[in-house]
Protein backbone atom coordinates (compact mmCIF):
# COMPACT_ATOMS: atom_id res chain seq x y z
CA UNK A 1 0.00 0.00 0.00
CA UNK A 2 2.89 2.32 0.86
CA UNK A 3 4.42 1.63 -2.56
CA UNK A 4 1.11 2.45 -4.27
CA UNK A 5 0.75 5.75 -2.38
CA UNK A 6 4.31 6.70 -3.30
CA UNK A 7 3.54 5.97 -6.96
CA UNK A 8 0.49 8.25 -6.82
CA UNK A 9 2.67 11.00 -5.32
CA UNK A 10 5.11 10.55 -8.21
CA UNK A 11 2.22 10.97 -10.64
CA UNK A 12 1.37 14.28 -9.01
CA UNK A 13 4.99 15.47 -9.06
CA UNK A 14 5.19 15.28 -12.87
CA UNK A 15 3.77 18.61 -14.02
CA UNK A 16 2.72 17.51 -17.51
CA UNK A 17 1.06 14.34 -16.20
CA UNK A 18 -0.65 16.28 -13.41
CA UNK A 19 -2.15 18.74 -15.91
CA UNK A 20 -3.33 15.92 -18.16
CA UNK A 21 -4.99 14.10 -15.26
CA UNK A 22 -6.74 17.28 -14.08
CA UNK A 23 -7.94 18.07 -17.61
CA UNK A 24 -9.29 14.52 -17.95
CA UNK A 25 -11.13 14.81 -14.63
CA UNK A 26 -12.54 18.20 -15.60
CA UNK A 27 -13.91 17.06 -18.97
CA UNK A 28 -15.37 13.84 -17.55
CA UNK A 29 -17.04 15.89 -14.80
CA UNK A 30 -18.54 18.19 -17.45
CA UNK A 31 -19.84 15.12 -19.28
CA UNK A 32 -21.43 13.68 -16.13
CA UNK A 33 -22.97 17.05 -15.27
CA UNK A 34 -24.49 17.33 -18.76
CA UNK A 35 -26.08 13.88 -18.36
CA UNK A 36 -28.43 15.37 -15.77
CA UNK A 37 -29.35 18.54 -17.70
CA UNK A 38 -32.89 17.82 -18.88
CA UNK A 39 -34.26 19.10 -22.19
CA UNK A 40 -35.97 22.51 -21.74
CA UNK A 41 -39.71 22.11 -21.21
CA UNK A 42 -39.51 18.54 -19.85
CA UNK A 43 -40.51 17.80 -16.25
CA UNK A 44 -37.93 15.27 -14.94
CA UNK A 45 -40.36 14.09 -12.23
CA UNK A 46 -42.71 12.61 -14.83
CA UNK A 47 -40.27 10.31 -16.62
CA UNK A 48 -41.05 7.18 -14.60
CA UNK A 49 -42.40 5.28 -17.61
CA UNK A 50 -39.33 6.14 -19.69
CA UNK A 51 -37.03 4.98 -16.88
CA UNK A 52 -38.93 1.72 -16.48
CA UNK A 53 -38.63 1.19 -20.26
CA UNK A 54 -34.82 1.44 -20.00
CA UNK A 55 -34.59 -0.92 -17.02
CA UNK A 56 -34.27 -4.04 -19.21
CA UNK A 57 -33.54 -5.34 -22.69
CA UNK A 58 -31.54 -3.50 -25.30
CA UNK A 59 -32.84 -0.19 -24.00
CA UNK A 60 -30.88 -0.69 -20.77
CA UNK A 61 -27.66 -1.03 -22.79
CA UNK A 62 -28.49 2.13 -24.70
CA UNK A 63 -29.08 3.93 -21.42
CA UNK A 64 -25.83 2.53 -20.02
CA UNK A 65 -23.75 3.77 -22.96
CA UNK A 66 -25.21 7.25 -22.47
CA UNK A 67 -24.42 7.19 -18.74
CA UNK A 68 -28.12 7.33 -17.79
CA UNK A 69 -28.74 10.39 -19.98
CA UNK A 70 -31.21 8.46 -22.16
CA UNK A 71 -33.61 7.76 -19.28
CA UNK A 72 -33.19 11.31 -17.92
CA UNK A 73 -34.25 12.94 -21.22
CA UNK A 74 -30.95 14.81 -21.06
CA UNK A 75 -29.35 16.97 -23.75
CA UNK A 76 -26.73 14.15 -23.94
CA UNK A 77 -29.41 11.45 -24.39
CA UNK A 78 -28.09 10.19 -27.75
CA UNK A 79 -24.57 9.84 -26.41
CA UNK A 80 -21.52 9.00 -28.52
CA UNK A 81 -22.99 5.99 -30.38
CA UNK A 82 -24.02 8.00 -33.52
CA UNK A 83 -20.35 8.91 -33.99
CA UNK A 84 -19.37 5.25 -33.57
CA UNK A 85 -21.93 4.26 -36.21
CA UNK A 86 -20.57 6.91 -38.59
CA UNK A 87 -17.02 5.63 -37.96
CA UNK A 88 -18.13 2.12 -38.89
CA UNK A 89 -19.57 3.35 -42.17
CA UNK A 90 -16.45 5.36 -43.02
CA UNK A 91 -14.12 2.44 -42.29
CA UNK A 92 -16.20 0.19 -44.51
CA UNK A 93 -16.07 2.83 -47.26
CA UNK A 94 -12.29 3.07 -46.82
CA UNK A 95 -12.07 -0.62 -47.70
CA UNK A 96 -14.66 -0.78 -50.50
CA UNK A 97 -14.53 2.63 -52.25
CA UNK A 98 -11.34 3.61 -54.17
CA UNK A 99 -11.82 7.33 -53.43
CA UNK A 100 -11.67 6.73 -49.68
CA UNK A 101 -8.88 4.16 -50.10
CA UNK A 102 -6.75 6.85 -51.78
CA UNK A 103 -7.69 9.28 -49.03
CA UNK A 104 -6.59 6.82 -46.35
CA UNK A 105 -3.15 6.47 -47.99
CA UNK A 106 -2.57 10.22 -47.99
CA UNK A 107 -1.42 10.22 -44.39
CA UNK A 108 -2.32 13.05 -42.03
CA UNK A 109 -4.17 15.13 -44.65
CA UNK A 110 -6.24 12.11 -45.68
CA UNK A 111 -7.05 11.32 -42.05
CA UNK A 112 -8.33 14.88 -41.54
CA UNK A 113 -10.60 14.58 -44.59
CA UNK A 114 -11.98 11.25 -43.37
CA UNK A 115 -12.62 12.76 -39.92
CA UNK A 116 -14.47 15.65 -41.57
CA UNK A 117 -16.68 13.26 -43.56
CA UNK A 118 -17.27 11.22 -40.38
CA UNK A 119 -18.51 14.31 -38.54
CA UNK A 120 -20.84 15.24 -41.42
CA UNK A 121 -22.25 11.69 -41.40
CA UNK A 122 -22.60 11.86 -37.60
CA UNK A 123 -24.75 14.99 -37.91
CA UNK A 124 -26.92 13.23 -40.51
CA UNK A 125 -27.41 10.21 -38.21
CA UNK A 126 -28.23 12.52 -35.30
CA UNK A 127 -30.89 14.34 -37.32
CA UNK A 128 -32.55 10.96 -37.91
CA UNK A 129 -32.13 9.55 -34.40
CA UNK A 130 -33.17 12.68 -32.49
CA UNK A 131 -36.79 12.77 -33.83
CA UNK A 132 -37.03 9.02 -33.20
CA UNK A 133 -35.97 9.52 -29.59
CA UNK A 134 -38.44 12.39 -29.16
CA UNK A 135 -41.29 10.29 -30.60
CA UNK A 136 -40.50 7.60 -28.06
CA UNK A 137 -40.35 10.25 -25.31
CA UNK A 138 -43.80 11.46 -26.36
CA UNK A 139 -45.16 7.91 -26.29
CA UNK A 140 -43.71 7.16 -22.86
CA UNK A 141 -44.06 10.52 -21.11
CA UNK A 142 -46.40 12.76 -23.08
CA UNK A 143 -47.52 14.58 -19.93
CA UNK A 144 -43.89 15.48 -19.07
CA UNK A 145 -43.95 18.39 -21.54
CA UNK A 146 -44.90 21.71 -20.01
CA UNK A 147 -48.43 22.88 -20.65
CA UNK A 148 -48.88 25.39 -23.43
CA UNK A 149 -46.12 23.83 -25.55
CA UNK A 150 -47.06 21.56 -28.46
CA UNK A 151 -44.95 18.53 -29.25
CA UNK A 152 -44.73 19.59 -32.91
CA UNK A 153 -43.07 22.88 -32.04
CA UNK A 154 -41.00 21.28 -29.27
CA UNK A 155 -39.39 18.69 -31.54
CA UNK A 156 -37.56 21.22 -33.74
CA UNK A 157 -35.43 22.92 -31.02
CA UNK A 158 -35.16 19.63 -29.10
CA UNK A 159 -33.70 17.90 -32.18
CA UNK A 160 -31.12 20.66 -32.50
CA UNK A 161 -30.25 20.40 -28.79
CA UNK A 162 -29.85 16.61 -28.91
CA UNK A 163 -27.65 16.82 -32.01
CA UNK A 164 -25.59 19.63 -30.48
CA UNK A 165 -25.24 17.66 -27.23
CA UNK A 166 -23.81 14.61 -29.00
CA UNK A 167 -21.41 16.75 -31.02
CA UNK A 168 -20.31 18.45 -27.80
CA UNK A 169 -19.57 15.01 -26.31
CA UNK A 170 -17.49 14.26 -29.40
CA UNK A 171 -15.59 17.51 -28.87
CA UNK A 172 -14.98 16.59 -25.21
CA UNK A 173 -13.63 13.21 -26.29
CA UNK A 174 -11.22 14.78 -28.76
CA UNK A 175 -10.00 17.24 -26.13
CA UNK A 176 -9.35 14.39 -23.70
CA UNK A 177 -7.33 12.59 -26.38
CA UNK A 178 -5.28 15.71 -27.18
CA UNK A 179 -4.86 17.29 -23.74
CA UNK A 180 -5.70 14.51 -21.29
CA UNK A 181 -4.86 10.86 -20.64
CA UNK A 182 -6.22 7.94 -22.66
CA UNK A 183 -8.50 7.76 -25.68
CA UNK A 184 -11.23 10.35 -25.19
CA UNK A 185 -14.11 8.53 -26.94
CA UNK A 186 -13.38 5.28 -25.09
CA UNK A 187 -13.01 7.23 -21.83
CA UNK A 188 -16.45 8.81 -22.23
CA UNK A 189 -18.03 5.42 -22.93
CA UNK A 190 -16.23 3.97 -19.88
CA UNK A 191 -17.42 6.81 -17.61
CA UNK A 192 -21.01 6.21 -18.74
CA UNK A 193 -20.69 2.49 -17.98
CA UNK A 194 -18.96 2.79 -14.61
CA UNK A 195 -21.52 5.36 -13.44
CA UNK A 196 -24.10 2.55 -13.38
CA UNK A 197 -21.94 0.11 -11.37
CA UNK A 198 -22.68 1.29 -7.78
CA UNK A 199 -26.45 1.30 -8.32
CA UNK A 200 -26.36 -2.11 -10.04
CA UNK A 201 -24.23 -3.54 -7.21
CA UNK A 202 -26.63 -2.30 -4.52
CA UNK A 203 -29.65 -3.63 -6.43
CA UNK A 204 -28.08 -7.07 -6.83
CA UNK A 205 -27.05 -7.16 -3.16
CA UNK A 206 -30.55 -6.17 -2.09
CA UNK A 207 -32.18 -8.79 -4.30
CA UNK A 208 -29.93 -11.53 -2.88
CA UNK A 209 -30.56 -10.50 0.72
CA UNK A 210 -34.31 -10.71 0.13
CA UNK A 211 -33.77 -14.31 -0.95
CA UNK A 212 -31.42 -15.17 1.92
CA UNK A 213 -33.56 -18.15 2.97
CA UNK A 214 -32.70 -19.88 -0.34
CA UNK A 215 -28.97 -19.29 -0.11
CA UNK A 216 -29.03 -15.81 -1.62
CA UNK A 217 -25.95 -14.56 0.26
CA UNK A 218 -23.91 -17.59 -0.84
CA UNK A 219 -24.99 -16.98 -4.45
CA UNK A 220 -23.91 -13.35 -4.17
CA UNK A 221 -20.44 -14.42 -2.98
CA UNK A 222 -20.24 -16.89 -5.88
CA UNK A 223 -21.23 -14.08 -8.26
CA UNK A 224 -18.40 -11.88 -7.00
CA UNK A 225 -15.89 -14.73 -7.39
CA UNK A 226 -17.09 -15.44 -10.93
CA UNK A 227 -16.92 -11.73 -11.74
CA UNK A 228 -13.34 -11.62 -10.44
CA UNK A 229 -12.40 -14.65 -12.58
CA UNK A 230 -13.96 -13.10 -15.70
CA UNK A 231 -12.12 -9.81 -15.09
CA UNK A 232 -8.80 -11.68 -14.76
CA UNK A 233 -9.53 -13.63 -17.96
CA UNK A 234 -10.35 -10.39 -19.77
CA UNK A 235 -7.08 -8.80 -18.64
CA UNK A 236 -5.14 -11.84 -19.85
CA UNK A 237 -6.96 -11.61 -23.17
CA UNK A 238 -6.24 -7.92 -23.66
CA UNK A 239 -2.58 -8.30 -22.59
CA UNK A 240 -1.81 -11.61 -24.37
CA UNK A 241 0.81 -11.39 -27.14
CA UNK A 242 2.58 -13.66 -29.59
CA UNK A 243 6.22 -12.64 -30.05
CA UNK A 244 7.78 -13.17 -33.50
CA UNK A 245 11.61 -13.14 -33.35
CA UNK A 246 13.38 -10.77 -35.76
CA UNK A 247 17.12 -10.98 -36.36
CA UNK A 248 19.00 -7.96 -37.69
CA UNK A 249 22.13 -8.44 -39.79
CA UNK A 250 25.46 -7.16 -38.53
CA UNK A 251 27.12 -4.28 -40.35
CA UNK A 252 30.32 -2.31 -39.81
CA UNK A 253 30.33 1.51 -39.91
CA UNK A 254 33.92 2.62 -39.40
CA UNK A 255 35.22 0.82 -36.35
CA UNK A 256 31.77 0.24 -34.85
CA UNK A 257 29.50 -2.73 -35.33
CA UNK A 258 25.74 -2.17 -35.61
CA UNK A 259 22.89 -4.65 -35.63
CA UNK A 260 23.15 -8.33 -34.88
CA UNK A 261 20.61 -8.11 -32.06
CA UNK A 262 17.46 -10.20 -31.86
CA UNK A 263 14.23 -8.33 -31.30
CA UNK A 264 10.56 -9.31 -31.29
CA UNK A 265 7.37 -8.21 -33.02
CA UNK A 266 4.61 -8.42 -30.37
CA UNK A 267 1.35 -9.45 -32.06
CA UNK A 268 -1.51 -9.01 -29.59
CA UNK A 269 -4.01 -11.83 -29.20
CA UNK A 270 -6.71 -9.23 -29.42
CA UNK A 271 -5.09 -6.64 -31.68
CA UNK A 272 -8.34 -4.82 -32.40
CA UNK A 273 -8.79 -4.02 -28.69
CA UNK A 274 -12.35 -2.96 -27.79
CA UNK A 275 -13.33 -1.48 -31.16
CA UNK A 276 -15.05 -4.64 -32.57
CA UNK A 277 -17.27 -4.82 -29.49
CA UNK A 278 -18.19 -1.14 -29.73
CA UNK A 279 -18.88 -1.43 -33.46
CA UNK A 280 -20.96 -4.60 -33.05
CA UNK A 281 -22.95 -3.03 -30.23
CA UNK A 282 -23.60 0.08 -32.33
CA UNK A 283 -25.04 -2.05 -35.14
CA UNK A 284 -27.23 -3.98 -32.69
CA UNK A 285 -28.96 -0.70 -31.82
CA UNK A 286 -30.29 -0.39 -35.39
CA UNK A 287 -33.52 -2.38 -34.71
CA UNK A 288 -34.48 0.29 -32.20
CA UNK A 289 -34.65 2.89 -34.96
CA UNK A 290 -36.99 0.78 -37.08
CA UNK A 291 -39.49 0.04 -34.32
CA UNK A 292 -39.37 3.59 -32.91
CA UNK A 293 -38.16 2.31 -29.55
CA UNK A 294 -41.41 0.38 -29.07
CA UNK A 295 -41.83 -3.38 -29.11
CA UNK A 296 -45.64 -3.52 -28.98
CA UNK A 297 -46.32 -3.32 -32.68
CA UNK A 298 -43.06 -4.82 -33.82
CA UNK A 299 -42.58 -8.24 -35.38
CA UNK A 300 -41.40 -11.15 -33.25
CA UNK A 301 -38.00 -11.05 -34.96
CA UNK A 302 -37.52 -7.34 -34.21
CA UNK A 303 -38.69 -7.88 -30.64
CA UNK A 304 -36.13 -10.68 -30.19
CA UNK A 305 -33.37 -8.41 -31.49
CA UNK A 306 -34.31 -5.85 -28.86
CA UNK A 307 -33.78 -8.39 -26.06
CA UNK A 308 -30.07 -8.72 -25.30
CA UNK A 309 -30.71 -12.09 -23.62
CA UNK A 310 -32.48 -13.69 -26.59
CA UNK A 311 -30.83 -16.35 -28.78
CA UNK A 312 -31.18 -14.45 -32.13
CA UNK A 313 -29.64 -11.33 -30.59
CA UNK A 314 -26.63 -13.18 -29.16
CA UNK A 315 -26.04 -15.23 -32.34
CA UNK A 316 -25.94 -12.10 -34.50
CA UNK A 317 -23.90 -10.30 -31.85
CA UNK A 318 -21.26 -13.06 -31.81
CA UNK A 319 -21.09 -13.12 -35.62
CA UNK A 320 -20.60 -9.33 -35.76
CA UNK A 321 -17.85 -9.41 -33.12
CA UNK A 322 -15.92 -12.12 -34.97
CA UNK A 323 -16.34 -10.31 -38.31
CA UNK A 324 -15.28 -6.92 -36.91
CA UNK A 325 -12.30 -8.50 -35.11
CA UNK A 326 -10.93 -9.83 -38.39
CA UNK A 327 -11.85 -6.63 -40.24
CA UNK A 328 -10.26 -4.28 -37.71
CA UNK A 329 -7.15 -6.45 -37.38
CA UNK A 330 -6.76 -6.45 -41.17
CA UNK A 331 -6.92 -2.67 -41.47
CA UNK A 332 -4.67 -1.93 -38.47
CA UNK A 333 -1.93 -4.50 -39.12
CA UNK A 334 -0.44 -4.75 -42.62
CA UNK A 335 1.86 -7.80 -42.96
CA UNK A 336 3.19 -6.62 -46.34
CA UNK A 337 4.23 -3.25 -44.89
CA UNK A 338 5.81 -4.95 -41.86
CA UNK A 339 7.80 -7.28 -44.15
CA UNK A 340 9.00 -4.34 -46.27
CA UNK A 341 10.08 -2.39 -43.20
CA UNK A 342 12.07 -5.36 -41.92
CA UNK A 343 13.76 -5.88 -45.29
CA UNK A 344 14.62 -2.19 -45.50
CA UNK A 345 16.29 -2.32 -42.07
CA UNK A 346 18.21 -5.57 -42.82
CA UNK A 347 15.93 -7.56 -40.55
CA UNK A 348 14.58 -11.06 -41.11
CA UNK A 349 12.66 -13.78 -39.32
CA UNK A 350 14.97 -16.80 -38.74
CA UNK A 351 14.15 -19.55 -41.22
CA UNK A 352 11.88 -17.31 -43.36
CA UNK A 353 12.92 -15.59 -46.59
CA UNK A 354 12.54 -11.80 -46.64
CA UNK A 355 9.77 -10.23 -48.69
CA UNK A 356 6.61 -12.13 -49.64
CA UNK A 357 7.42 -15.22 -47.55
CA UNK A 358 7.81 -13.05 -44.47
CA UNK A 359 4.50 -11.28 -45.16
CA UNK A 360 2.73 -14.63 -45.62
CA UNK A 361 4.27 -15.95 -42.40
CA UNK A 362 3.14 -12.92 -40.38
CA UNK A 363 -0.33 -13.15 -41.95
CA UNK A 364 -0.56 -16.83 -40.98
CA UNK A 365 0.45 -16.10 -37.38
CA UNK A 366 -2.07 -13.24 -37.19
CA UNK A 367 -4.86 -15.52 -38.45
CA UNK A 368 -3.94 -18.26 -35.95
CA UNK A 369 -4.12 -15.91 -32.99
CA UNK A 370 -7.11 -13.88 -34.22
CA UNK A 371 -9.38 -16.93 -34.57
CA UNK A 372 -9.18 -18.08 -30.91
CA UNK A 373 -9.01 -14.45 -29.76
CA UNK A 374 -12.25 -13.54 -31.55
CA UNK A 375 -14.02 -16.67 -30.26
CA UNK A 376 -12.88 -16.00 -26.70
CA UNK A 377 -13.94 -12.37 -26.84
CA UNK A 378 -17.30 -13.39 -28.32
CA UNK A 379 -17.80 -15.82 -25.42
CA UNK A 380 -17.10 -13.08 -22.88
CA UNK A 381 -19.49 -10.82 -24.82
CA UNK A 382 -22.42 -13.20 -24.26
CA UNK A 383 -21.61 -13.81 -20.58
CA UNK A 384 -24.34 -11.36 -19.42
CA UNK A 385 -26.96 -13.52 -21.15
CA UNK A 386 -25.56 -16.61 -19.38
CA UNK A 387 -25.57 -14.73 -16.07
CA UNK A 388 -29.24 -13.93 -16.64
CA UNK A 389 -29.97 -17.67 -16.56
CA UNK A 390 -28.75 -17.64 -12.91
CA UNK A 391 -31.29 -14.92 -12.02
CA UNK A 392 -28.68 -12.18 -11.83
CA UNK A 393 -30.22 -8.71 -12.08
CA UNK A 394 -29.87 -7.37 -15.60
CA UNK A 395 -28.14 -4.17 -14.53
CA UNK A 396 -25.47 -6.16 -12.66
CA UNK A 397 -25.20 -8.98 -15.21
CA UNK A 398 -23.89 -6.50 -17.80
CA UNK A 399 -20.65 -6.31 -15.82
CA UNK A 400 -20.08 -10.08 -16.00
CA UNK A 401 -18.77 -9.69 -19.50
CA UNK A 402 -20.00 -8.29 -22.73
CA UNK A 403 -19.41 -4.79 -23.90
CA UNK A 404 -19.28 -3.24 -20.44
CA UNK A 405 -16.51 -5.34 -18.96
CA UNK A 406 -14.33 -5.46 -22.07
CA UNK A 407 -14.52 -1.71 -22.53
CA UNK A 408 -13.72 -1.12 -18.84
CA UNK A 409 -10.73 -3.47 -18.90
CA UNK A 410 -9.41 -2.26 -22.26
CA UNK A 411 -9.76 1.45 -21.50
CA UNK A 412 -8.33 1.18 -17.97
CA UNK A 413 -5.27 -0.77 -19.18
CA UNK A 414 -4.70 1.67 -22.06
CA UNK A 415 -4.96 4.64 -19.71
CA UNK A 416 -2.61 3.05 -17.16
CA UNK A 417 -0.07 2.33 -19.89
CA UNK A 418 -0.12 5.95 -20.98
CA UNK A 419 0.43 7.07 -17.39
CA UNK A 420 3.16 4.45 -17.15
CA UNK A 421 4.98 5.84 -20.17
CA UNK A 422 4.93 9.37 -18.71
CA UNK A 423 6.43 8.10 -15.46
CA UNK A 424 9.09 5.89 -17.06
CA UNK A 425 10.26 8.81 -19.17
CA UNK A 426 11.16 10.56 -15.91
CA UNK A 427 12.71 7.42 -14.35
CA UNK A 428 9.90 6.78 -11.91
CA UNK A 429 8.36 3.43 -11.13
CA UNK A 430 5.19 2.89 -13.13
CA UNK A 431 1.73 1.86 -11.98
CA UNK A 432 1.96 -1.57 -13.59
CA UNK A 433 5.10 -2.81 -11.87
CA UNK A 434 6.59 -2.98 -8.43
CA UNK A 435 10.31 -3.00 -9.22
CA UNK A 436 12.97 -0.55 -8.23
CA UNK A 437 13.25 2.93 -9.67
CA UNK A 438 14.57 2.81 -13.18
CA UNK A 439 17.78 4.52 -14.05
CA UNK A 440 18.23 2.90 -17.43
CA UNK A 441 16.59 3.38 -20.79
CA UNK A 442 12.99 4.27 -21.27
CA UNK A 443 10.64 1.42 -22.09
CA UNK A 444 8.62 1.85 -25.25
CA UNK A 445 4.92 1.12 -25.28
Amino acid sequence: MKKFIETLKNCWRIEDLRQRLLITLLFTAIYRFGSFVVLPGINPGMLDKLQSQTSGGLMSLLDMFSGGAFSNASIFALGIMPYISASIVMQLLAVAVPYFQKMQREGESGRKKINWYTRILTVGILLLQAPSYLLNLKAQAESALSSGISWTLFMIPATILLAAGSMFILWLGERITDKGVGNGISMIIMIGIIARLPQAFVQELGSRFTAISSGGLVMFIIEILVLYAVVCASIMLVQGTRKIPVQYAKRLVGNKQYGGARQYIPLKLFAANVMPIIFAQALMFIPLAFVRYQSDGASSWATALMDNRSLPYNCIYVALIIAFTFFYTAITLNPTQMAEDMKRNNGFIPGIKPGKDTADYIDTIMTRITVPGSLFIAFIAVMPALAGLLNVQQAFSQFFGGTSLLILVGVVIDTLQQIESHMLMRHYDGLLNSGRTRNGGVAAY
